[in-house]
């Protein structure tokens, strides 16, 4: 579903803009209203399912996505087929960021849960980032984000037990201001952590067992956090 939203709208707070993502996120916060009024003009909302694909590897883009709610996966796929998750992107997460210096999407993005999202084309950011220090510098920061995961993807999630990276991966999905957090496919889960799907259901077996995590509804968990840190820096 898409739907566009004026520039008035949005700076006014109208349309679900005011508490959206995209006004408080570190890209667009410190936007005069003229420069919002240039970026916001042509910005449509998109809500996808789960499963839904954003874009797909190699696709030629022109537009940028800031994520509103919810969870998309970032995948790379290995000569024999086999995908590897290389991000989640959520809340405030700016996705697409390689068209600003590419012409073309280097990941498949694909939903994992209800996502909202902002898209917005990227001639626009890259205008206003020309005239607007704040916005050049707050993109220094998105990319410097995305470095910054990398390498806790590396160090976190692709190395130690299974047990350290289950829980690494988990507290890394906690909601904001909560001990809660939404689980995927056991599928998506060995891809992120590097260990097969048995693995992955095995060890989350065990945390249940063990009351590291309480399935409170479908795919969503209550977890113990103290309980888990003990894991990580053990």
């Amino acid at each position: 579903m898409v739907k566009r939203v004026t520039s008035m709208q949005a700076w006014e707070g109208y349309k679900n803009c005011y508490d959206c993502s995209m006004r408080s996120s570190a890209l667009f916060s410190g936007l005069t209203e003229q420069d919002f009024e240039h970026i916001h003009e042509p910005i449509e909302q998109v809500t996808l399912k789960p499963g839904e694909v954003l874009y797909k590897v190699g696709d030629e883009g022109h537009h940028l996505f800031t994520v509103r709610s919810g969870l998309v996966k970032l995948v790379q796929y290995l000569p024999d087929g086999t995908q590897r998750i290389v991000r989640l992107m959520r809340s405030t997460d700016v996705i697409g960021l390689e068209m600003l210096v590419n012409t073309h999407y280097e990941h498949e993005a694909v939903v994992l849960r209800t996502t909202e999202l902002c898209r917005y084309p990227k001639e626009a950011v890259m205008q206003i980032s020309q005239t607007n220090p704040v916005l050049h510098k707050d993109l220094m920061a998105q990319w410097q984000k995305v470095l910054n995961d990398a390498d806790a993807w590396l160090t976190k999630l692709s190395t130690g037990s299974a047990k350290k990276r289950m829980a690494n991966l988990l507290l890394r999905l906690v909601e904001s201001g909560s001990s809660e957090c939404f689980l995927f496919s056991r599928e998506d889960i060995g891809s992120i952590l590097s260990i097969t799907i048995e693995t992955a259901s095995r060890t989350i077996s065990e945390f249940k067992r063990l009351k590291l995590m309480r399935e409170i509804r479908s795919n969503h968990f209550d977890l113990d956090i103290e309980a888990l840190n003990k894991i990580v820096e053990g």
